[in-house]
């Protein structure tokens, strides 16, 4: 009894004396933790895919030693940042760095909490904490002739998009302001932006977007055109990075032939011109080319495989633009058989390529690199005159082109907006041709916003004059209807167009040149002329001076911005064919010496004008406090 009364004492006080002890240790461990923090440094529990983070590791206790330590996500597992913390210290922090990919997982799962570890030999078990973590929004760029509506099916509560739980931003949609000018059906005569007017809209229109969805960066999709904009702005006006990565779906990186159709009417100017392969690959290509980081993907269409009945571009392409033309700049690409109108608003486009790219994990964005220019290796195409009009309801018109000896396919290509009128097609025996789908690769496309609504070829055409009968009929419209019809030659001569310059200076003269070869042997030209569009739509026509199988003349752009210029070239053979080829070519005049001085004096006044004034507006304002002081003195 004695024992008990005496050692129950002891173990009590015993206890009480060990408890503090564990109960300190237990709670320094539990105070050790992980802060994520923003860009501004202060700590956050929810972020956005994207985000710039820093990690910063708080111990409950000063460090015993110097100490690496590495941050893990889990699902899958990968080393994010790393920190090490000196001896004695109680906090370390990462680099900052962009969370890229944390919302997605393992097996391309959302991953809306994140689970964040920092491992290091100097404790035992990994310090955990937890992230809430948003997708980033996606932005939705239109091309040519279109508008935000282009992207309906990946939009709203049943659109693509929504299917991943990621929120979708159509340009011009009215979530956020700024509406792009590619062109407009209902007024195709009406001016429309540049590319780079379009790209300063972009720039708002994703401002607003990351204010309104607190993510620092966000997904560009850019469907034709709408990819040519994207890369200007990431180029040219984003301030800092704010986008993640670019998807071009069938973006014409050197341009389409197609575009010559609707600027032979001056519709959709100036963007129509921007989209010439002389502008894209001579001017556009050589100049943007900044990625700051980005990485660039893109998806061609390659529905037309055989150059018969390949409208207005080469082979494989989407009816308007090659396969050549979107891999033309150094960028990962995949192909699926599908026309251009289809590439924006296919499920299986969005499932095979946008959605996997959407889905990226961490560690699978790589840091790109700017590319050095390169010069296109494609082959151009040769191409007769653009044959264009207008025909009243009830009226038809007929065009004649000239097919010589040795080519192989000729193809044709007509733009008719109002997609009412009929074809009657006679070749050089007079009779009339049944145009099919099998034998003359005919393609019909019902879409307003395309740049060809049909096209036709032949293999091996019989030489001699060609016509196209263009009618009339009870869809024309009462205001009647406009076209632009052009064939294209594979075989036989070939036309080599180009100017002095590609951006000349205003009134400064530059040479427009053209050489006519058969075979590598100079043809005789009979006649060249230049019809030139000014940046305003006014079209200029200068005859060029014949010198054998070339012909030159100068000229001289008298007011900034871009110009068309078709180089019209007719020739002969020994035989007495008529040859026919059109060079398609594009400068853009940028303001002289003179007016860059008169607007830096112009400035220099103002600055001058305003200073003055407001050393004027100081000297007044000291004139009266001292007035104020000496009445105030007086009156005391």
């Amino acid at each position: 009894m004695w024992m008990k009364r005496f050692l129950f004492p002891f173990f009590y006080a015993l206890i009480i004396l060990i408890l503090p002890f564990g109960i300190t240790r237990s709670s320094q461990a539990a105070a050790s933790h992980i802060e994520v923090l923003n860009r501004a440094g202060k700590p956050v529990t929810k972020i956005t895919d994207g985000d710039l983070v820093q990690l910063r590791l708080v111990l409950a206790g000063k460090a015993s030693q110097t100490s690496d330590i590495s941050f893990h996500l889990s699902s899958p597992d990968i080393s994010v940042a790393r920190c090490k913390i000196n001896s004695g210290e109680t906090t370390c922090e990462s680099e900052p760095f962009r969370s890229l990919g944390w919302f997605w997982g393992q097996n391309k799962t959302p991953q809306p909490t994140r689970e964040i570890q920092a491992v290091s030999t100097a404790f035992e078990t990994p310090i955990v904490t937890s992230l809430q973590v948003a997708p980033r929004p996606v932005v939705l760029v239109h091309g040519f002739i279109s508008n935000w509506q282009a992207w309906k099916n990946y939009l709203g509560p049943d659109g693509f998009l929504a299917s991943l739980g990621v929120s979708g931003y159509a340009v011009g949609d009215g979530q956020a302001a700024g509406v792009l000018n590619t062109g407009s059906l209902t007024d195709p005569a009406g001016r429309t932006n540049t590319i780079s007017q379009n790209a300063a809209i972009l720039s708002e229109y994703i401002d607003e977007v990351k204010k309104k969805t607190g993510a620092e960066q966000v997904d560009l999709v850019g469907h034709s055109m709408g990819g040519m904009i994207a890369r200007l702005y990431i180029d040219r006006v984003m301030k800092e990075r704010d986008v993640a990565q670019l998807i071009m779906l069938g973006t014409p990186s050197s341009g389409s032939d197609c575009a010559v159709l609707p600027s032979a009417l001056g519709f959709y100017m100036p963007t129509v011109l921007e989209i010439r392969t002389s502008y894209m690959t001579g001017i556009f290509n050589r100049q943007v080319t900044h990625r700051h980081g980005i990485p660039f993907s893109a998806v061609a269409g390659t529905l037309i495989q055989n150059s018969l009945g390949s409208p207005c571009t080469d082979v494989p392409n989407d009816s308007v633009v090659s396969l050549h033309s979107v891999s033309d700049i150094q960028l990962p690409y995949s192909t699926i058989p599908l026309l251009h109108t289809e590439l924006n608003t296919s499920e299986q486009v969005f499932q095979e390529f946008v959605k996997p790219l959407l889905q990226k994990m961490p560690g699978e964005f790589k840091e790109e690199t700017d590319p050095q220019p390169a010069e296109t290796n494609s082959t151009p195409l040769h191409f007769t005159r653009v044959y264009s009009g207008h025909i009243p309801a009830g009226g038809q018109q007929e065009v004649t082109i000239s097919i010589e000896p040795g080519l192989t396919v000729a193809n044709f290509a007509l733009f008719d907006p109002s997609r009412s009128l009929n074809l009657v097609v006679r070749g050089a025996s007079g009779n009339v041709i049944t145009l099919e789908p099998a034998k003359n690769g005919l393609i019909e496309v019902d879409n307003p916003e395309t740049m060809v609504q049909l096209g036709y070829g032949f293999t091996d055409p019989k030489p001699g004059t060609w016509k196209v009968t263009l009618e009339a009929t009870e869809k024309t419209p009462a205001s009647g209807a406009d076209f632009a019809l052009t064939a294209y030659f594979i075989g036989g001569a070939t036309l080599e167009g180009s100017t002095s310059t590609l951006l000349p200076q205003i009134n400064n003269p530059i040479q427009l040149s053209a050489r006519l070869d058969l075979g590598r042997q100079p043809l005789t030209i009979e006649k060249a002329e230049a019809l030139i569009r000014d940046p305003e739509g006014k079209v200029e026509n200068l005859q060029l001076a014949l010198q054998g199988s070339q012909a030159e003349t100068t000229w001289e752009p008298t007011k900034p911005g871009l110009y068309g210029i078709d180089l019209i070239v007719t020739g002969k053979l020994s035989d007495g064919s008529t040859i026919e080829r059109t060079s398609f070519l594009a400068v853009e005049a940028q303001p002289g010496q003179s007016q860059v001085r008169l607007s830096l004096i112009l400035s220099a006044v103002g600055l001058s004008v305003l200073c003055l004034g407001l050393a004027a507006f100081g000297l007044l304002l000291l004139v009266f406090l001292r007035r104020r002081i000496q009445a105030r003195s007086r009156s005391s």
